[in-house]
């Protein structure tokens, strides 16, 4: 047999011998000769040095030479991988339990020999190992490196709308300008808003988030504004608001329009006079924070309508940023679904899922009206939903389907094919039914109103026995 591997392009490869007879390596050291250069490491530190050896490619472990035997050798092997998770890791073992292999798998070896090993085989199992090993790592870091272009602060798109707003972004970060998030419903406001205070000199201040609309209105005022003791039944002692407790950081109001006018009257006060004044109290108490609103909301169009103040509107409306919805970022979507699919496939503990070419097109020509947060429910629900590998077009909603040209040919002509003649039967019948039905029987007004010639007509029938 012949085993290609890097001696025969004119390199070699590294490999860390783990065993507690050294009286045994010098045999093994010739056994992986020359594809191999071999290293002993048969004490605790030896291993050790081995480990953190960037350049080292593998690790044959010797599973019998630590402990009472196999199993206490398995303990080492997953400590190991803990560490590297780029290193080869092939299990050695004299033990003939059949339930070693799987433990050795699930503590992270890549391989597992049966001792004595057959040197020859041994050298492809390492080789293959060690290259397999180098292909995944090389994809992880162009995936990596796909990431970091197209993600700024948890946030992920390479879209040229993306990148404007990155930029936006990062020009607003360090300043103390109140900003107002502009967009529909979905598009991942909070994250933005979080990547503004994650961009700016207030990242490791106090950061508030406040949706206004998920507050009970009898409650909302006392939870953004605090209050004192006695301020009404049930107030036992003192208690800072959400306002308050931004001191120094960040505040974020999302759905601000859904404040009523005499909360908006005492926010417009706030961010006049930079105090905040707690319910039941007199005194007010200096406040210094950063704001940022978000809306869903025509703003220009709630004012007209006396729904939202003026004076608050001018307040807030210093830097607005305008989010973009899903269907403006174009080539987004395949990195969101990858992102997603990663995400909750390790959540769920399983197999990371693929989708399929024609399911992603379905998915791209869809107009996404709930934006990125209907794309990641859809995705995690597939995540759970789907046995398999390969996420299909009959895998997705209707409504998905019938918005896509790709989805119709899905729906017309399933994985497993059509009956054609079946089918166009089938709608013969339909037709030919619903014509009869409309003229009450009459065949010869049926045929009129399907254009039929009278004689096609009693053919038609006779054939579908109607």
């Amino acid at each position: 047999m012949t085993i290609e591997t890097n001696s025969n392009r004119g390199e070699v490869y590294s490999v860390a011998v783990v065993i507690s007879e050294p009286s045994a390596f010098p045999e093994m050291r010739r056994g992986l000769q020359p594809a191999f250069r071999a290293t002993l490491a048969d004490t605790e530190k030896a291993i050790k040095n081995a480990v953190e050896d960037s350049s080292m490619q593998s690790i044959l472990f010797d599973l019998d030479s630590v402990g009472d035997g196999a199993r206490d050798g398995l303990e080492v092997l997953q400590e190991i991988r803990a560490i590297r998770d780029d290193i080869v890791l092939v299990a050695m073992t004299r033990s003939r339990e059949h339930s070693i292999p799987l433990h050795a798998s699930q503590a992270g070896a890549d391989e597992c020999v049966l001792s004595p090993v057959d040197y020859q085989e041994l050298q492809g199992v390492l080789a293959r190992a060690i290259e397999k090993r180098a292909h995944e790592m090389e994809g992880r870091r162009l995936v990596q490196q796909l990431e970091n272009k197209s993600a700024f602060c948890s946030l992920i798109g390479s879209s040229s709308a993306m990148q404007k707003l990155y930029q936006t972004i990062q020009a607003v970060g360090d300043s103390n300008t109140t900003v107002v998030l502009r967009g529909e419903s979905g598009t991942g406001k909070e994250l933005i808003a979080s990547a503004i205070v994650q961009s700016s000199d207030r990242a490791n201040q106090p950061y508030i988030c406040v949706n206004c609309s998920a507050l009970p209105e009898s409650l909302i005022e006392s939870e953004l504004f605090g209050y004192e003791k006695g301020a009404f039944t049930g107030a036992d002692s003192p208690r800072a608001g959400l306002i308050e407790s931004a001191q120094n950081g960040t505040l974020f109001l999302d759905e601000i329009t859904t404040l009523n006018p005499n909360l908006q009257s005492k926010l417009l006060r706030v961010l006049q006079e930079r105090v905040v004044q707690r319910v039941g109290g007199r005194a007010t108490k200096k406040i210094d924070f950063r704001l940022i609103c978000a809306t869903n909301d025509d703003l220009e169009g709630v004012v007209r309508k006396g729904q939202f103040r003026e004076d608050l509107y001018y307040r807030i409306n210093v830097v607005p940023i305008v989010v973009p919805a899903l269907r403006e970022r174009d080539g987004d979507l395949p990195l969101l679904v990858d992102h997603f699919l990663r995400n909750y496939c390790a959540a769920t503990k399983k197999p990371l899922k693929t989708v399929h070419p024609e399911a992603l097109e379905i998915l791209e020509e869809y107009p996404w009206p709930g934006n990125v947060r209907e794309l990641e429910n859809l995705i995690q629900r597939l995540v759970v939903m789907v046995s398999g590998p390969s996420i299909t077009p009959e895998h997705l909603p209707q409504n998905l389907l019938r918005h896509s040209a790709s989805g119709q040919e899905a729906i017309l002509i399933p994985e497993d094919g059509v009956d054609f003649d079946a089918e166009m039967e089938r709608i013969e019948v339909a037709y030919l039914n619903a014509a009869l039905r409309r003229t009450g029987g009459k065949k010869s007004a049926a045929a009129a109103l399907l254009r039929l010639d009278g004689q096609r007509m009693k053919y038609l029938c006779r054939k579908l026995k109607l």
